[in-house]
């Protein structure tokens, strides 16, 4: 994650917000789960896992399951969670990941990416651990969003920028890379993945009611993130 994001800070905070959200639990979860599919029995590595609601919920399905991430606090919450269920541990997406070659059938990376100015050592570390065959399953912000809340921002131009939010009532910043989709597809191809799915999925129809916008009511998709399934060689 980003040098500029301290999760250590409000990850508590974080945390609950993430187990109810519309965008969290009604809509970025439940899509990485339907593309990664039957899990069962499969090596799964949770890259920048947070707390651990998708790691418990791979566990539930029946996935053998890693996570790291670079938050201390995030991996207290999610070892509270899972207990040693699954191995956890602190490390940074971008950096060497303290995996062997060819160990996980499957990495899931919820949206960690988008916190990385470049994306070359993160994929290829990831390929490392991947099992030939094996398939990075991601989502990031959509490439969209920045230039359509910033009007007059050049969607072609990778950059820096800040978002307020607030999470179980608590301010916070949060600091992330926009890029093209086209340097996406580049960065992957460089790295030798193939794409197979690109997904701009609905909300969840489980969602309840009281957590949908009035002005999305009447629709069953919005843009907010975009999803990749790809396949290492």
């Amino acid at each position: 994650m980003s040098q500029n994001t301290d999760y250590d800070t409000f990850a508590e905070d974080y945390s609950k917000e993430n187990e109810s959200s519309l965008m969290n639990q009604y809509y970025e979860r439940p899509a990485m789960l339907k593309l990664a599919g039957n899990v069962r029995h499969r090596k799964i590595l949770d890259a920048g896992c947070g707390s651990g609601p998708l790691t418990e919920a791979l566990l539930e399905r029946g996935a053998h399951v890693s996570g790291f991430d670079s938050s201390q606090g995030m991996i207290n919450l999610a070892t509270k969670r899972v207990g040693d269920a699954a191995e956890l541990l602190v490390a940074d997406l971008g950096q060497p990941l303290p995996f062997a070659d060819d160990t996980f059938d499957d990495v899931l990376a919820s949206l960690v990416f988008h916190y990385l100015p470049d994306w070359s050592n993160a994929l290829q570390e990831i390929r490392r651990v991947l099992r030939p065959g094996g398939r990075l399953i991601m989502s990031v912000n959509h490439p969209i969003l920045y230039p359509w809340t910033n009007p007059g921002q050049d969607y072609f131009k990778l950059t820096k920028y800040s978002d307020d939010h607030s999470f179980n009532g608590q301010p916070a910043v949060l600091t992330y890379w926009h890029r093209p989709l086209h340097a996406m597809s580049d960065a992957f191809a460089k790295a030798g993945f193939g794409i197979e799915v690109i997904s701009e999925p609905p909300y969840s129809t489980e969602a309840p009611a009281e957590l949908v916008p009035d002005r999305l009511k009447e629709r069953d998709a919005f843009i907010s993130f975009i999803f990749f399934v790809l396949r290492a060689p």
